[in-house]
């Protein structure tokens, strides 16, 4: 039986769709099937895995008028991965969602048919907590979350799970937070070092060992329609992919793993108006506006050191 992953963080640039193209990559280079949904009107996982974003038609089409998930779906250059692309037109999705009941559950009934010819159903979310987010969250069996060694990632951090509880709470009881991805580590920065340890002491073993470094590589390849493998595939960026897909497959194989939901103190933070207001909006109100969200860095393991939040310290540099 497969699984649905929604990869999501409200804030933006920090790598989100770049996990999703690479571990869905590496993952069907292993034999799994993998299907992407592209959620995000910017659609820069249709664009990373070599399709036009402006095609005729879309994932916006079957959100606004329930086309069939199948009808949409279109091959990559990466055999055993599947992509349902998205398109410029899905930035107007939640307005007109709006009038339309259970909507927050469109994504659901569309994933149904389908998500069990897979082994990996991963959908990229938007940068926002709005409702094509909450969709994703509602539809996922778990959530994957990317987060950045940066000075402000705690706080989005602490927004986002706070959206994962509301939505556990009223609209999907069996999501799970599937893991928290590091990436765009520096470890030239003491800060990077800092930060990851502050990650890993609030979610422990959720967070995967595999960090995802800072890499010219990644950032190139999307402009060339291509994930790492294909474009790089001996940087540091293909082989720090390719040890998070293996340690996801790894840990999905441990038998007996134990599902684990945060607590709604989880980072320490309270639930705020964003989220709230996200949640409600998608089950019955006005849908929330758009925040920002995409992925993350990394740091090694080992123990949490204080985080001292001054600018300064993201100019220190961390010793041999």
């Amino acid at each position: 039986m497969g699984q649905t992953i929604a990869c999501a963080n409200q804030k933006g640039g920090v790598g989100k769709t770049t996990t999703v193209v690479n571990l869905a990559s590496y993952l069907a280079l292993a034999g799994e099937r993998v299907l992407v949904v592209d959620l995000d009107p910017q659609g820069n996982a249709t664009s990373g895995l070599g399709l036009d974003r402006a095609r005729d038609r879309s994932v916006y089409d079957a959100v606004v008028d329930d086309v069939s998930l199948t009808d949409l779906m279109a091959d990559s250059a990466v055999p055993s991965l599947t992509l349902v692309p998205s398109s410029i037109a899905l930035a107007g999705a939640e307005v007109e969602l709006a009038p339309i009941e259970q909507r927050e559950r469109r994504l659901a009934h569309l994933l149904r048919p389908v998500a069990d010819d897979f082994d990996y159903v991963f959908v990229d979310c938007p940068p926002s907590l709005g409702l094509l987010t909450v969709n994703a969250l509602t539809a996922a069996d778990s959530s994957l979350v990317p987060i950045q060694c940066e000075y402000y990632a705690l706080e989005g951090l602490s927004q986002l799970l706070a959206t994962f509880n509301l939505v556990r709470d009223h609209l999907n009881p069996a999501l799970e937070l599937k893991g928290a991805v590091l990436t765009m580590y520096d470890s030239r920065t003491r800060l990077s070092a800092d930060v990851a340890a502050e990650v890993r002491r609030h979610l422990g073993d959720r967070v995967y060992e595999t960090v995802v470094p800072r890499s010219v590589r990644l950032s190139e390849a999307p402009s060339h329609g291509l994930p790492i493998h294909l474009y790089a595939p001996t940087s540091r960026g293909a082989e720090a992919y390719e040890a998070l897909a293996s340690e996801l497959r790894a840990r999905d194989e441990r038998p007996g793993a134990p599902a684990w939901v945060p607590a709604h103190d989880a980072v320490g933070g309270a639930v705020g108006g964003t989220a709230r207001g996200a949640v409600n909006g998608a089950a019955g109100g006005t849908p929330a506006s758009d925040g920002a969200i995409d992925a993350s860095s990394g740091a090694p393991g080992g123990r949490p050191r204080p985080f001292v939040a001054s600018h300064e310290r993201s100019a220190e540099v961390v010793s041999a």
